[in-house]
């Protein structure tokens, strides 16, 4: 048990360091204790050692807290490696079976979710449904990881995309970026009607 405290300790405080290393807003550790997601993450830290207890209630009371005071869910089944970065934190959203590597870096409004319950309620039990995210991997903001795909080391997922199949390690997932029309030219028909139906969400 003592073994085990000294591990999360030890952990907790990479987790500190990291903030300092990766976020240049923050100039030491004393600022970096202030930082938006790193209760988030500490508190998932004591929450998924309960969780694998068998302390499950405990353990969501405490994932409960943290996501009401830093906007960031991560279910305390998840399983998050060392050195996990969770750059603003907002919105950011980690599922039940999702295994994230060392050294991954998450900006805020990923999604690492399941693809629903419609899907999902029909797998085995204790089979996969959500992401594993390989080491040294980039999330970039608002990415969306549906299912029980695999993103390879090394990858990174550009702001907005979205992925639902396998990505092999040091590849790049990007997605479209704005047309920038000049002043006084007519849109294209279906351009038009993209303007005026599509948002972020409804991809």
């Amino acid at each position: 048990m003592a073994g085990d405290r000294m591990g999360l300790l030890r952990i907790m405080k990479e987790d500190l360091e990291v903030v300092v290393a990766r976020d240049p807003s923050m100039r030491n550790r004393r600022e970096a204790l202030l930082h938006a997601a790193l209760p988030a993450l500490w508190s998932h830290r004591v929450a998924h050692r309960l969780h694998r207890r068998g302390m499950r209630m405990t353990a969501r009371i405490i994932a409960w807290y943290a996501r009401r005071g830093t906007a960031v869910e991560i279910h305390p089944g998840a399983v998050l490696g060392r050195r996990v970065f969770i750059d603003h934190g907002a919105a950011v959203v980690i599922g039940e079976t999702a295994v994230v590597g060392d050294d991954v870096t998450i900006y805020h409004q990923v999604t690492l979710g399941a693809v629903g319950w419609w899907s999902d309620n029909a797998r085995p039990e204790g089979e996969r449904r959500h992401p594993v995210v390989g080491r040294n991997v980039v999330l970039g903001t608002n990415a969306t990881v549906l299912g029980p795909v695999t993103i390879g080391e090394h990858a990174v997922i550009g702001a907005q995309a979205l992925v639902n199949k396998d990505v092999p390690p040091g590849a790049r997932v990007l997605a479209a970026t704005a047309v920038i029309k000049a002043v006084g030219k007519e849109p294209e028909p279906m351009e038009d009607l993209y303007a005026v139906t599509a948002s972020a969400g409804s991809w």
